[in-house]
């Protein structure tokens, strides 16, 4: 049974710092694509970075800077360094693992930057 269980979301203000974690398990960690995704309130998801096997990265620019994607693959878990956080960065975040024979989501985990 594949489980992604994301975990260190919160409250936050803006300008601060959060770290998100996800565990992954039942499936070969080291080969699968893991991914960051968020949905903002009212809106779509959309990717926040990107990790291939390799360890390649990927950001849209509107995290490009502020947000590092890891991976720990004796551990099976990657991570999401989130910094300078801005109101707009408030959403469920989602953690993906992503590769050719599946495509397994995370819960979520919620993140609201607010003074």
């Amino acid at each position: 049974q594949v489980q992604l269980v994301e975990s260190g979301g919160g409250l936050v203000q803006p300008g601060g710092s959060l770290r998100l974690s996800c565990a992954a398990s039942g499936i070969s960690f080291s080969l699968y694509r893991m991914g960051w995704y968020r949905r903002p309130p009212g809106k779509q998801r959309e990717l926040v970075a990107e990790i291939t096997s390799a360890g390649s990265t990927n950001y849209p620019d509107s995290v490009k800077g502020r947000f590092t994607i890891s991976r720990d693959n004796a551990k099976n878990l990657v991570y999401l360094q989130m910094n300078s956080l801005k109101p707009e960065d408030t959403a469920v975040y989602y953690c993906n693992g992503k590769l050719a024979v599946g495509n397994y989501w995370g819960q979520g985990t919620q993140v609201t930057v607010s003074s």
